[in-house]
């Protein structure tokens, strides 16, 4: 069942950059592996998908949301997130709507799977394989901290990933050190 495999490398990577006990927003979150690693962090999950059974495992580790994201209203309508986590999903219609979902001095950490992923896997299909560069421009906006495009080995897979932030209130962007892991205002 998806989710509940070990958290991604790239959300754990990336995770300091979310402002301490934040608001975290885990879309399509399965059976909630990043809601338990971020949960353990000590940030208040919100996790949404439309797999009622795998709500109920996520369910110990944050709030849950059973909706349709694709075929029914955006559950989050207006709500803002100190952080919108994303993996192996994707629905380019939602995207607007997740990159307004983050909150001033808020970070979006994506990754799913790209171009070149039908000759390796599934998904195949171009509907669920990010384009070259798209979450680049699904992103404009939000000041981009990393970004990676290509292929990956153990398991073979192409991934598309961004790490990006949006300014704190005060207008001034946020600053953090790579190495240190630790956002510094």
């Amino acid at each position: 069942m998806h989710g509940t495999e070990h958290p991604s490398a790239w959300v754990q990577r990336w995770a300091h950059l979310i402002r301490p006990h934040g608001r975290v927003l885990d879309v399509a979150c399965g059976a909630g592996r990043h809601m338990r690693f971020l949960a353990a962090q000590g940030h208040h999950i919100t996790g949404v998908d439309r797999n009622e059974e795998a709500l109920a495992l996520a369910a110990s580790a944050g709030q849950t949301v059973l909706a349709d994201i694709e075929n029914g209203p955006w559950p989050f309508a207006g709500q803002t997130f100190d952080a919108v986590v994303v993996t192996n999903y994707l629905w380019r219609p939602l995207l607007p709507t997740l990159m307004q979902s983050v909150a001033e001095g808020g970070v979006l950490i994506y990754e799913t799977f790209a171009t070149g992923h039908e000759i390796v896997g599934k998904p195949s299909r171009p509907d669920f394989l990010l384009q070259t560069g798209e979450l680049l421009s699904a992103s404009t906006g939000l000041r981009t901290v990393a970004y990676e495009d290509g292929f990956e080995a153990s398991p073979d897979r192409f991934v598309q990933r961004i790490v990006a932030v949006r300014a704190a209130p005060s207008g001034e962007p946020v600053r953090w050190h790579l190495g240190s892991r630790r956002t510094i205002a």
